[in-house]
Protein backbone atom coordinates (compact mmCIF):
# COMPACT_ATOMS: atom_id res chain seq x y z
CA UNK A 1 0.00 0.00 0.00
CA UNK A 2 1.51 3.30 -1.05
CA UNK A 3 -0.66 6.13 0.30
CA UNK A 4 1.87 8.66 -0.96
CA UNK A 5 0.32 8.14 -4.39
CA UNK A 6 -2.99 9.70 -3.30
CA UNK A 7 -1.44 12.16 -0.84
CA UNK A 8 0.45 13.82 -3.69
CA UNK A 9 -2.85 15.53 -4.53
CA UNK A 10 -3.54 18.23 -1.90
CA UNK A 11 -7.33 18.22 -2.37
CA UNK A 12 -7.45 14.45 -1.82
CA UNK A 13 -5.10 14.68 1.17
CA UNK A 14 -7.35 17.35 2.71
CA UNK A 15 -10.44 15.18 2.19
CA UNK A 16 -8.82 12.09 3.73
CA UNK A 17 -7.58 14.17 6.66
CA UNK A 18 -11.04 15.58 7.25
CA UNK A 19 -12.66 12.12 7.17
CA UNK A 20 -10.08 10.68 9.55
CA UNK A 21 -10.41 13.70 11.87
CA UNK A 22 -14.15 13.05 12.19
CA UNK A 23 -13.52 9.47 13.29
CA UNK A 24 -10.76 10.44 15.71
CA UNK A 25 -12.87 13.22 17.23
CA UNK A 26 -15.58 10.64 17.96
CA UNK A 27 -13.07 8.23 19.54
CA UNK A 28 -11.38 10.92 21.64
CA UNK A 29 -14.75 12.25 22.88
CA UNK A 30 -13.21 15.49 24.06
CA UNK A 31 -10.75 18.20 23.20
CA UNK A 32 -7.73 17.17 21.15
CA UNK A 33 -4.71 19.38 21.76
CA UNK A 34 -2.34 17.94 19.19
CA UNK A 35 -1.87 15.46 16.39
CA UNK A 36 1.41 13.54 16.13
CA UNK A 37 2.68 11.26 13.39
CA UNK A 38 5.69 9.11 12.68
CA UNK A 39 7.92 10.54 9.96
CA UNK A 40 7.83 10.09 7.06
CA UNK A 41 4.64 8.28 6.11
CA UNK A 42 2.31 10.02 8.53
CA UNK A 43 3.44 13.61 7.99
CA UNK A 44 1.06 14.69 5.23
CA UNK A 45 -2.07 12.99 6.53
CA UNK A 46 -1.25 13.98 10.12
CA UNK A 47 -0.95 17.61 9.07
CA UNK A 48 -4.31 17.42 7.30
CA UNK A 49 -5.99 15.81 10.32
CA UNK A 50 -4.59 18.60 12.52
CA UNK A 51 -5.92 21.19 10.06
CA UNK A 52 -9.38 19.60 10.18
CA UNK A 53 -9.30 19.50 13.99
CA UNK A 54 -8.00 23.07 14.24
CA UNK A 55 -5.02 22.02 16.33
CA UNK A 56 -1.26 21.81 16.05
CA UNK A 57 0.77 19.06 14.45
CA UNK A 58 4.14 17.55 15.21
CA UNK A 59 6.04 14.52 14.03
CA UNK A 60 8.42 12.06 15.61
CA UNK A 61 11.56 10.67 14.01
CA UNK A 62 13.38 7.44 14.70
CA UNK A 63 16.64 8.04 16.57
CA UNK A 64 19.55 6.52 14.62
CA UNK A 65 21.17 5.06 17.74
CA UNK A 66 18.32 3.97 20.01
CA UNK A 67 15.82 3.31 17.18
CA UNK A 68 13.14 4.93 19.41
CA UNK A 69 10.77 7.61 18.15
CA UNK A 70 11.72 11.05 19.46
CA UNK A 71 10.48 14.60 19.01
CA UNK A 72 13.17 16.88 17.58
CA UNK A 73 13.20 20.19 15.69
CA UNK A 74 11.96 22.11 18.72
CA UNK A 75 8.70 20.15 19.03
CA UNK A 76 7.46 20.09 22.60
CA UNK A 77 4.68 18.16 24.27
CA UNK A 78 3.08 19.79 27.29
CA UNK A 79 2.27 17.29 30.05
CA UNK A 80 -1.47 16.72 30.24
CA UNK A 81 -2.18 17.49 26.58
CA UNK A 82 -4.55 15.16 24.78
CA UNK A 83 -3.12 13.75 21.57
CA UNK A 84 -4.07 11.52 18.68
CA UNK A 85 -1.54 9.66 16.53
CA UNK A 86 -2.02 9.54 12.76
CA UNK A 87 -0.29 7.33 10.19
CA UNK A 88 -0.83 6.68 6.50
CA UNK A 89 -0.68 2.85 6.60
CA UNK A 90 -0.62 0.55 9.62
CA UNK A 91 0.84 -2.88 9.02
CA UNK A 92 2.07 -4.08 12.40
CA UNK A 93 1.27 -0.90 14.32
CA UNK A 94 4.89 -0.64 15.45
CA UNK A 95 5.63 2.95 14.39
CA UNK A 96 2.27 4.18 15.66
CA UNK A 97 2.80 2.48 19.02
CA UNK A 98 6.31 3.94 19.20
CA UNK A 99 4.86 7.47 18.80
CA UNK A 100 2.20 6.69 21.42
CA UNK A 101 4.99 5.69 23.82
CA UNK A 102 6.98 8.87 23.06
CA UNK A 103 3.89 10.98 23.78
CA UNK A 104 3.17 9.08 27.00
CA UNK A 105 6.78 9.55 28.12
CA UNK A 106 6.37 13.31 27.54
CA UNK A 107 3.26 13.33 29.74
CA UNK A 108 0.56 13.50 27.07
CA UNK A 109 -2.67 11.52 27.19
CA UNK A 110 -3.08 9.64 23.90
CA UNK A 111 -6.80 9.29 23.20
CA UNK A 112 -6.75 7.43 19.88
CA UNK A 113 -4.81 6.50 16.77
CA UNK A 114 -5.88 6.54 13.16
CA UNK A 115 -4.73 5.75 9.66
CA UNK A 116 -5.87 5.86 6.09
CA UNK A 117 -5.33 2.12 5.56
CA UNK A 118 -5.05 -0.60 8.18
CA UNK A 119 -3.55 -3.50 6.30
CA UNK A 120 -3.43 -5.70 9.42
CA UNK A 121 -7.09 -6.57 9.04
CA UNK A 122 -7.67 -4.74 12.34
CA UNK A 123 -5.28 -7.00 14.23
CA UNK A 124 -2.28 -4.71 14.82
CA UNK A 125 -1.49 -4.41 18.52
CA UNK A 126 -2.28 -0.92 19.78
CA UNK A 127 -2.65 0.49 23.30
CA UNK A 128 -5.39 2.99 22.35
CA UNK A 129 -8.65 2.88 20.37
CA UNK A 130 -8.10 3.33 16.65
CA UNK A 131 -9.85 4.24 13.44
CA UNK A 132 -9.08 3.49 9.82
CA UNK A 133 -10.66 4.77 6.63
CA UNK A 134 -10.10 1.32 5.10
CA UNK A 135 -9.23 -2.02 6.70
CA UNK A 136 -7.72 -4.73 4.53
CA UNK A 137 -6.50 -8.25 5.15
CA UNK A 138 -3.34 -8.60 3.06
CA UNK A 139 -1.94 -12.07 2.42
CA UNK A 140 1.61 -12.63 3.56
CA UNK A 141 3.89 -15.55 2.79
CA UNK A 142 7.12 -17.00 4.09
CA UNK A 143 9.78 -16.74 1.35
CA UNK A 144 9.67 -20.51 0.82
CA UNK A 145 5.93 -20.38 -0.02
CA UNK A 146 5.80 -16.99 -1.74
CA UNK A 147 4.20 -17.28 -5.21
CA UNK A 148 6.04 -14.15 -6.44
CA UNK A 149 9.38 -15.50 -5.22
CA UNK A 150 8.71 -18.79 -7.01
CA UNK A 151 8.19 -16.85 -10.25
CA UNK A 152 11.39 -14.80 -9.58
CA UNK A 153 9.43 -11.52 -9.38
CA UNK A 154 11.53 -9.04 -7.35
CA UNK A 155 10.09 -7.72 -4.11
CA UNK A 156 9.76 -3.96 -3.61
CA UNK A 157 9.62 -2.34 -0.17
CA UNK A 158 8.50 1.28 -0.65
CA UNK A 159 7.90 2.10 3.02
CA UNK A 160 10.24 3.81 5.47
CA UNK A 161 10.42 1.18 8.21
CA UNK A 162 13.65 -0.85 8.11
CA UNK A 163 13.39 -4.59 7.56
Amino acid sequence: MQCARVLQYPAEAEKLGRLLAERLRALASGKIDLVASPALGGVIVGHEVARALGTRFLFAERDAVTRKMIFRRGFEVVPGETAVVVEDVITTGGSTQDVIEALNAAGAKVAAAGCIVDRSGGHAAMSVPRAALATLQISTHDPEQCPLCARKIPLVKPGSRPT
